[in-house]
């Protein structure tokens, strides 16, 4: 008991240690990216490498729908309901079908529970500068430890909606960014985000994700701050189904997929690679293969990999 009421006194000290005008930043940048209309360009960066995508989002009391047209490179549509996530291929003419998971993309990178961030980061206010003629303000999230990503925010002052989102290092050295170079709030029709290819005659290919327990698998030490927040099974092209856990601190998102090897294979060569902000571990824990693909410093998805273990069910 004294040791929940410490830890409810240091979560409320925590927060508390943030001004609520920052806090309220976060928030009015969250219902803007929730609630509003919108269809813009933005571009990913991540240090030579760059990508241009065209996103149109619409909201009713029904739902929202996102349409995201890469706008480089192999051509692809990728369009999200609050379940569902569609993308289209029409050089191959293949639709994959997946389940939506609790991942964040710009520019809905936000939780809905604003305070809890304020365990992990500490939170400020940072310059002003203008982006895509907008007036934006930047709110500064510092990690407390190493084992997360830093955040620089940018939102239009007036509406709250996010125009830039840079992820930076423990040198505060930019991993990654993204960032409208076009952007459009409201008049936002349900015709603009149908998708553009009729796909009748392409191959589906379903992913069948659904809620699911692993039974054994788990976490020996779990990451601090990251919590499991959805077990799944689904299917990764001719595969036998495949699990996958997802773990978040609010901000970043930390997949766990375990996938069963087949007799006879040969070891899995395990090793770390990363792309950005992103990070890939791959090792083998009881005949499995374990990828572990998260946006957290290469140190933290090797921690969370290497505490990946099956125990038998009693």
């Amino acid at each position: 008991m004294r040791l929940g009421i410490l830890l409810f006194i240091l979560w409320t000290g925590l927060s508390q240690a943030q001004s609520p005008e920052t806090l309220g930043w976060l928030r009015k940048i969250h219902e803007a990216t929730q609630k509003l209309s919108y269809t813009g360009t933005f571009v990913y960066q991540n240090g030579g490498r760059s990508e241009t995508s065209r996103i149109t989002r619409y909201v009713d009391p029904a739902g929202d729908i996102e349409k995201l047209e890469v706008m480089d490179g192999v051509p692809r549509e990728i369009v999200r309901t609050r379940d569902t996530v569609k993308c289209y291929l029409p050089d191959s003419r293949v639709v994959k079908i997946d389940r939506r998971t609790p991942d964040r993309s710009f520019p809905a990178l936000l939780p809905e529970k604003i305070s809890a961030l304020a365990v992990h980061y500490d939170i400020k206010l940072g310059e002003t500068r203008r982006i895509a003629g907008f007036d934006c303000q930047a709110v500064v999230l510092t990690p407390r430890d190493d084992l997360r990503y830093g955040y620089r925010l940018y939102a239009d002052t007036g509406s709250g909606m996010l125009l830039r989102a840079v992820t930076v290092d423990a040198a505060g050295q930019s991993v990654e960014q993204f960032s409208f170079t076009h952007l459009v709030i409201g008049n936002v029709t349900r015709e603009m985000v149908k998708p553009r290819h009729a796909a009748r005659a392409w191959r589906v290919e379903d992913a069948e994700a659904s809620p699911a327990r692993l039974a054994g698998w788990g976490l020996s030490a779990e990451l601090p701050g990251f919590r499991k927040v959805v077990e799944l099974k689904r299917r990764m092209g001719k595969s036998k189904p495949v699990g996958q856990v997802v773990y978040s601190d609010g901000l970043a998102a930390v997949s766990v997929f375990i996938e069963p090897l087949q007799e006879g294979r040969e070891p899995v060569r395990g090793g770390l690679a990363g792309m950005g902000a992103i990070h890939i571990y791959t090792r083998e824990v009881a005949n499995h293969r374990v990828t572990v693909v998260g946006e957290a410093p290469a140190a933290s998805v090797q921690r969370i990999a290497n505490a990946v273990e099956y125990r038998r069910p009693q």
